[in-house]
């Protein structure tokens, strides 16, 4: 696996994979904060592409990415991650609405089992599945880092919900 480290607003994220396509991008912090393997090779001129996107996006300048994406996952997960690509920037979807679109309406907590193992956040945008209550919930990135996002793409988020994760 070969890797690169790109520092964006919400930290120093971790970009790897196997020099065709991009597999994983991890946080600094939190649940999805991704340890580099012994087998890893350090890559300072690998996935330029996707540090430009991620800057851009991070800059408001992109809405969307054209990446050469390699996501592992079992058929369901990966039914998910491709459902999670089709909402649009700015707005945001719960869970319930994704086990729907995929077809499984009563998968609702194996959605959310799925969002929370998206190998590649940011790009495949788990940051805008919410609770059904409007509630962020969890984030692997840590919450702070999903409303950020969430702001950087105008979402708005009521005060008071901003106010409970501080």
């Amino acid at each position: 696996m070969l890797y690169r480290y790109f520092d964006s607003p919400i930290g120093q994220l971790l970009l790897a994979g196997d020099g065709e396509g991009l597999e994983i991008i991890g946080f600094p912090q939190g649940k999805g904060k991704v340890s580099i393997g012994t087998d890893w090779e350090p890559r300072s001129n690998g996935f330029l592409d996707a540090e430009l996107q991620l800057a851009e996006y991070f800059a408001g300048k992109r809405r969307s990415f054209d990446l050469n994406l390699a996501p592992q996952g079992t058929e369901f997960q990966l039914a998910v991650l491709a459902a999670l690509q089709t909402i649009p920037y700015g707005e945001t979807r719960s869970y319930l609405d994704i086990a729907i679109q995929i077809g499984r309406p009563k998968a609702v907590r194996a959605v959310g089992a799925a969002n929370g193992r998206n190998p590649l956040p940011i790009v495949i945008p788990c940051h805008r599945v919410i609770g059904a209550d409007g509630s962020l919930t969890g984030f692997g990135g840590g919450l702070e880092s999903k409303l950020s996002l969430l702001q950087l793409e105008g979402v708005q988020v009521p005060e008071a919900l901003q106010a409970s994760l501080f």
